[in-house]
């Protein structure tokens, strides 16, 4: 068997067989085929696609090509993946909310994807934070704190790895079989007896339109079945960015005014969602009321934000960052982005707001590339708001003048105004289960 009659299959537009599959899974993983070839084989993947049985098999070779942990947590080992967006923060708010209901939250998250930010990039923005954990030094602060989030172990899912960082920079993002077989390898190799999804939609995410976003969370809630996990997928929405806070130290830092009560908005409305279907797969509500009134009860008393204080300094971080923002790295220039005329925000190129803020340096252009942890921006206006001329659209923070006037001119072009009055971006469309697809009403 050699690559070069796989990627040939592959470019015909034939499936693979299982024993294919397997054979460069396991090279990526043990680096024995070129990049080139697995970048060539990525590319016919992205044009002709997977199969199920295809991606079935995909995600379980890669899952085995390391280490399979069963983690003994003290409860129902529970984990959240979103496939990506901008301003998306959910994990650094649900994470420790969950665990201070007495959930069991075990995440391993990824870097940067293309124009998505990545939590563990975020993470590190934090003063001392380790997020590259010993195995066994994870599962230790998932039993003793309640939820840990890290950098994926180079034992779990190693082929992953191989295929993810070549992937950011090949232009195969958008494919669902190496979507479903990324996420979900690892998922299963870290030994999460419970996932929930967040299949994003709109022009901020992976899958633009709700048709696709639905077809990949099927996909996803069906290798689940196939493979005895309990999976939901959340279809929400990325018409814009979840957040106002885009950039790693920017999206902490909003992340704790959410977790302090200082902050509404729909980065909490998702959070919450995505935090209550975790308690009841959990087994910990019986339903989505019973865990909303968890999470919230979490939330005022201050139980969230001490648990992400405790999961901070477990993982070597200055926990005082939950007490003061101020700690988290500063962005050199500050400064306001003005409105260049005026109408109602009817459109946001969320995939353009995410390029914008990777080209200030919050992301990568090249695998190898140094994240800046302060730089990104704040936006001051939503879908639906009427901005006049002369209003503050949003807050730059960047390295220099020149970044935040190019930054400045990408964002403008970001942005659509109409004259006429446009609907707020919807939030929450479908929830997704092995018994079907129910759509969501706000």
């Amino acid at each position: 068997m050699d690559m070069i009659s796989i990627i040939e299959d592959k470019k015909q537009g034939r499936a693979l067989t299982k024993e294919q599959i397997e054979f460069f899974a396991d090279g990526a993983a043990r680096h024995t085929i070129p990049d080139y070839q697995l970048a060539a084989l990525l590319m016919a993947i992205r044009l002709n696609s997977m199969d199920a049985r295809e991606t079935a098999d995909l995600t379980m070779a890669m899952a085995a090509s390391g280490d399979m942990l069963s983690p003994d947590v003290g409860g129902v080992p529970v984990d959240k993946h979103s496939t990506g967006g901008v301003g998306d923060t959910t994990t650094l708010v649900l994470a420790p909310l969950v665990a201070a209901c007495g959930g069991k939250v075990l995440k391993m998250s990824g870097r940067g994807l293309g124009h998505t930010g990545g939590t563990v990039d975020k993470l590190e923005s934090i003063p001392g934070m380790v997020v590259d954990l010993p195995e066994d030094k994870f599962l230790q602060i998932v039993r003793t704190v309640g939820c840990a989030v890290a950098g994926k172990s180079a034992q779990l899912a190693p082929a992953d790895k191989t295929l993810y960082a070549l992937r950011d920079v090949t232009a195969t993002v958008d494919s669902i079989p190496l979507i479903v077989s990324s996420i979900l390898s690892k998922k299963f190799a870290a030994g999460a007896k419970a996932i929930v999804l967040d299949v994003k939609t709109g022009s901020g995410a992976l899958m633009p339109t709700l048709e696709d976003s639905i077809t990949l969370a099927k996909a996803m809630v069906d290798i689940g079945a196939h493979a005895g996990r309990s999976i939901v997928a959340v279809v929400s929405g990325m018409e814009e960015p979840l957040g106002s806070h885009v950039g790693n130290a920017l999206e902490v830092k909003e992340a704790i005014d959410i977790l302090a009560g200082r902050v509404e908005g729909p980065l909490k409305t998702v959070s919450l969602f995505l935090g209550s279907q975790m308690l009841i797969a959990s087994g910990l509500a019986k339903d989505e009321l019973q865990a909303q009134a968890m999470l919230k009860e979490a939330l005022v008393s201050g139980r969230g934000l001490q648990k992400f204080k405790e999961m901070i300094a477990a993982q070597g971080g200055d926990g005082r960052v939950c007490d003061d923002v101020g700690l988290l790295p500063k962005a050199p220039v500050i400064r306001p982005m003005l409105a260049r005329e005026e109408g109602y925000l009817a459109h946001v190129n969320g995939t353009a707001l995410g390029l914008a803020a990777q080209r200030m340096g919050a992301g990568r252009i090249e695998k190898d590339d140094v994240i800046d942890p302060s730089v990104g921006f704040v936006m001051e206006k939503r879908i639906g708001d009427f901005i006049r001329k002369g209003d503050v659209v949003c807050i730059l923070h960047a390295r220099d003048e020149a970044s935040a006037q190019a930054a400045e001119d990408r964002i403008a072009a970001a942005l659509t105004l109409s004259p006429c009055p446009a609907p707020k971006a919807r939030l929450l469309y479908a929830l997704v289960t092995p018994q079907g697809v129910s759509h969501l009403s706000e």
